[in-house]
């Protein structure tokens, strides 16, 4: 009976043994190239071609173009990082995009289709892509495993509204299935070369507008006690990174699932927790720091919008989505955790 009652701690020491490894030398000797995966927090331009391409994918070998108004208003996290790093990056992500429809099955009225998601649809792309050739038979892809970096970054859409918040996801799903998913996108990713991977965990969305504020543009028939809601968000959200912490430990090290892939866990959660808490730090416009309001106003049906100035002192571009300013703190963070450097990543 002892022995059993000793099992569970001697089960976290292990854990916390692995967790220590965490090291500054994380990472590819050179960084070349940024594979992404991900929803409206990466997608630049894909669910444009979606819509107006009457829902079909772009092709193999599609050329994504700049988007300077993508959902922050600006340009996302990737953008800043290909900038600053100077890397090639190939961005897979779809704006409303769920881990799998197998799991939450997110319908978009433009398209009358579900958005397309990180397993059915974003890693197939990619692995379309990274077997093209042009006509003078060079790869589309520049991708050497010894100098790139994939990230996923997805979960909003999972855990939030017309999901699990609101029990719309697939009868008999639950969050676990949600976090396997996570994990089984990266298989493929993994058998085809790929051996640096950064997990983004969740963003504190109970901070985001749409779930702080009474009423939401994005949520029409949002609940009169939006304090409850906006807790099981806040609860949902700590669990899930929580576990996804010590689950990537568990398959990078205890099972060996990746054999020589190295993995970091960005702790986006923290990153924007410390933004929302101490915007003196990040935010450096003439005009104070606003982490509560937004840019981005439009009218109940989501019409005549107006965008307020001095965008650069806001955390949020609209009710759900980070402006172009976080999103600029989330690049630099990151290439901060490709160099094994950031104080907001666990490495392993």
């Amino acid at each position: 009976m002892y022995r059993l009652q000793l099992l569970p701690s001697l089960v976290a020491l292990g854990l916390a043994v692995i967790c220590a490894q965490a090291h500054h030398h994380w990472g590819p000797p050179r960084f070349e190239s940024l594979v992404t995966f991900g929803d409206s927090y990466t997608d630049d331009s894909r669910l444009n071609y979606f819509i107006s391409h009457n829902n079909s994918a772009p092709p193999v070998g599609w050329v994504q173009p700049e988007n300077p108004n993508s959902a922050t208003g600006g340009y996302t996290w990737g953008h800043f990082v290909a900038q600053s790093a100077k890397v090639i990056r190939y961005n897979y992500a779809v704006s409303g995009a769920s881990c799998s429809h197998q799991i939450t099955s997110r319908w978009n009225p433009l398209t009358n289709a579900p958005f397309p998601s990180v397993l059915e649809y974003q890693i197939p792309a990619f692995l379309a892509d990274s077997h093209h050739t042009s006509p003078d038979g060079d790869p589309f892809l520049n991708i050497p495993s010894p100098s790139t970096v994939y990230a996923i970054w997805v979960g909003t859409n999972d855990l939030g509204i017309y999901a699990f918040l609101t029990d719309s996801q697939v009868p008999g799903k639950t969050i676990p299935d949600y976090i396997d998913c996570v994990f089984n996108a990266l298989d493929p990713v993994y058998r085809n070369g790929g051996r640096y991977f950064v997990i983004m965990n969740n963003a504190p969305a109970q901070l985001a507008p749409m779930y702080a504020n009474k009423h939401s543009v994005f949520w029409p028939d949002k609940p009169e006690n939006d304090t409850l809601e906006r807790y099981r968000m806040w609860e949902q959200v700590v669990l899930v990174n929580e576990v996804m912490e010590y689950r990537t430990a568990v398959e990078a090290r205890v099972k060996a699932r990746y054999p020589g892939a190295e993995f970091a866990v960005m702790d986006i959660y923290g990153l924007l927790s410390d933004i929302y808490h101490h915007p003196g730090e990040y935010f450096h416009s003439q005009a104070p720091a606003n982490v509560t309001g937004y840019i981005h106003h439009c009218d109940a049906g989501g019409q005549n919008c107006i965008r307020l100035e001095n965008e650069d002192s806001f955390m949020w571009f609209d009710e759900s989505h980070p402006s172009q300013r976080t999103e600029q703190i989330i690049a630099e963070e990151f290439v901060g955790v490709v160099r094994g450097e950031s104080k907001w990543a666990s490495y392993w």
